[in-house]
């Protein structure tokens, strides 16, 4: 009597990573859900997926005039003409150069700010600073490029704030020098996105639980530990996630900016990869040179996705041992 009533009931446990069957009864349930997926779905495959066919036109020496059956198959020539030739390594140099600096200037700075404006207690100057910080974000390149030739001219407020400080003696013309431009172009998308970024931390940091902060209080820990070892790890997530989209655009550096900014005399440090599939492909014709210029951006952004995708999945799967 006494095993009958200590004897638990018999559950079934569901099998770990097995998922549920669809059935036509799931299907059924879920119908609006999928009639609502179908537009979404239709633009994927129409804009993303049908493109891909003109992928083709790398491995020709594509003519316009000529139909698809006519077209010349030529294999590898294009992309072996990129890996060969000296200015696409150029601009493969600047390319990747500009983009890990937009990278890590943009997280550094976005965070920092993040954590800065969540310390201010009067919601008042919170917002306003926070405002003030996002609203370039709106603005075009067109907009931005010619308020920064503006303030980089050889009269602009730069060279005078530096005059007046004695820090240089003469104006610099940071426009016409290449070691300069790299810097200009991080500063720039700073100053644009530094604000719009900081949003989604701020968000992150809103969900932290307050008790741990007060926790942390109790013992002992001044405002700034509380940064480093309660917001900080509260929002390591967020940052993982935001880290691994951008990696998958290591070699979007931009085209906007460098090609406004750019000029004759800083060619050899301003032009990106996308100027290049424009100057070199588009401008002459050569539209198989150009797919090879966008498919090589293509395969290296997958590539660098996966792999920091695969490192996060490992460096977790470390902790929990």
């Amino acid at each position: 009597m006494e095993e009958t009533l200590t004897k638990k009931p018999f559950v079934r446990k569901p099998k770990k990573g097995r998922r549920q069957p669809v059935t036509w009864s799931l299907i059924k349930n879920q119908r609006q859900l999928i009639w609502m997926s179908v537009p979404l779905l239709a633009y994927i495959i129409l804009f993303s997926y049908v493109p891909i066919w003109g992928w083709t036109m790398a491995f020709q020496d594509y003519k316009p005039a000529l139909d698809f059956a006519d077209q010349k198959w030529v294999g590898f020539k294009h992309f072996k003409f990129l890996f060969l030739d000296d200015n696409f390594l150029r601009v493969l140099r600047n390319t990747l150069a500009m983009s890990v600096i937009n990278l890590v200037l943009g997280f550094v700075t976005a965070i920092v700010l993040a954590l800065l404006l969540n310390e201010i207690k009067k919601v008042v100057w919170k917002r306003a600073v926070q405002t003030i910080s996002y609203l370039p974000h709106f603005l075009s390149w067109v907009i931005v490029t010619g308020i920064v030739a503006t303030t980089l001219a050889s009269d602009g407020i730069v060279n005078d704030i530096l005059m007046k400080l004695h820090l240089i003696k003469e104006p610099i013309l940071w426009l016409s020098e290449g070691h300069y431009f790299w810097g200009v172009v991080g500063a720039s998308h700073v100053w644009k996105e530094v604000g719009w970024n900081t949003i989604i931390y701020l968000a992150a940091m809103s969900s932290i639980d307050p008790a741990l902060y007060e926790a942390a209080e109790i013992d002992g820990a001044s405002r700034y530990k509380k940064m480093f070892h309660v917001t900080l790890p509260g929002i390591k997530p967020t940052i993982v996630i935001l880290l691994i989209m951008s990696i998958g655009h290591i070699l979007e550096a931009g085209f906007e900016v460098q090609y406004l900014l750019g000029n004759g005399l800083v060619v050899d440090w301003a032009e990106t990869i996308d100027i290049f599939v424009l100057k070199y492909g588009i401008a002459q014709g050569n539209y198989s040179l150009a797919t090879a210029g966008g498919i090589f951006k293509t395969v290296v952004s997958v590539t660098m996705l996966l792999f920091a995708n695969w490192i996060a999945k490992r460096l977790g799967e470390e902790r929990l041992l």
